[in-house]
């Protein structure tokens, strides 16, 4: 599982930073790849990686503002001139179908695979085979939701030395121990699996949040998360200005990170009124209060 940030400016797109979105890659847990906003442009930035459209099948959208959305339709009908046949399902606030249709109708955009939507509201959003999906709402200046990516627990390791000291040797019963809770042996006798299966691998938790001011409340929403993907328009002074324009600061995302015991902390949404000779300051004033933090720039990669 690795995540990607194809965007990481605010507002608007400026030399160094284009604006939001990101991939997290699951093409090894789940085949796929999801999307996370898709500000413009997003298709052109996907230009200079190996990505391949056709392997995002959800896109989960934040909030409707205009960095977060425009780059929607050239995408969507991208992906279909680059042969994406597989379905796409996209989470959004409401209006989120109705900027997509009208836009693709407008255009006499025709797709080449179904489209569906799906609603945000709070709480479980969606659930597979590997993963759940929750979403919180945020505070911004129109509904933002944040989303809690949780990868369901993985069975043990199967135990072959304790079978080889138990005088079972490799063969089928091997496999039939990961799919089975008890099996039988050649000379009758009857095994659990559960003797043989090593303690489950926990999951991975990623919460990543949308527009939003930093609130008390999010806390138990990224508790723990392996990775807290958090904006930060805002440096640690300017309080005052996040709040009036419903942003978080620096110091607010790190402050969050650290009360909510997350394990690495990821800064984005960077405003174009910093220049490049800011950034280690904005990063140092969140590494004060939450060590472990990185502030992230386009095409950054992570391995989670």
């Amino acid at each position: 599982m690795k995540v990607l940030f194809l965007g990481t400016g605010a507002g608007l797109p400026s030399k160094q930073r284009n604006v939001t979105s990101i991939l997290l890659d699951i093409l090894q847990e789940d085949q796929s790849i999801w999307m996370f906003d898709c500000g413009e442009a997003t298709q052109h930035q996907i230009l200079h990686t190996s990505i391949r459209p056709r392997k995002i099948n959800k896109i989960f959208i934040t909030h409707l503002h205009g960095d977060h959305i425009y780059g929607l339709p050239g995408f969507l009908s991208s992906r279909s001139f680059q042969g994406g046949t597989d379905p796409v399902t996209v989470y959004g606030p409401k209006g989120i179908q109705e900027f997509i249709e009208t836009s693709l109708a407008i255009s006499e955009t025709k797709l080449t695979y179904p489209l569906h939507f799906h609603h945000i509201t709070e709480g479980l959003l969606c659930e597979n085979e590997h993963f759940y999906v929750y979403s919180k709402k945020l505070d911004h200046g129109i509904p933002s939701y944040g989303f809690r990516i949780v990868e369901k627990n993985m069975p043990g390791p199967l135990l072959v030395d304790k079978l080889k000291q138990d005088g079972i040797m490799p063969g089928p019963v091997y496999q039939q121990l990961k799919e089975k809770e008890q099996v039988q042996l050649e000379d009758g006798s009857i095994i659990q699996s559960s003797t043989y299966i090593g303690k489950e691998k926990k999951g991975r938790i990623i919460s990543i949040m949308g527009d939003t001011r930093y609130r008390e409340e999010h806390i138990s929403f990224v508790q723990n998360s392996d990775v807290l993907i958090h904006e930060a328009t805002f440096s640690k002074d300017q309080t005052d200005l996040a709040y009036q324009y419903f942003h978080s600061t620096t110091k607010q995302a790190a402050q969050l990170a650290k009360i909510g015991n997350v394990k690495k902390l990821m800064l984005t949404h960077i405003s174009a009124r910093f220049q490049q000779q800011d950034l280690d300051h904005l990063l140092h004033e969140s590494q004060e209060y939450f060590p472990n933090t990185f502030l992230v720039y386009d095409f950054f990669e992570q391995e989670i």
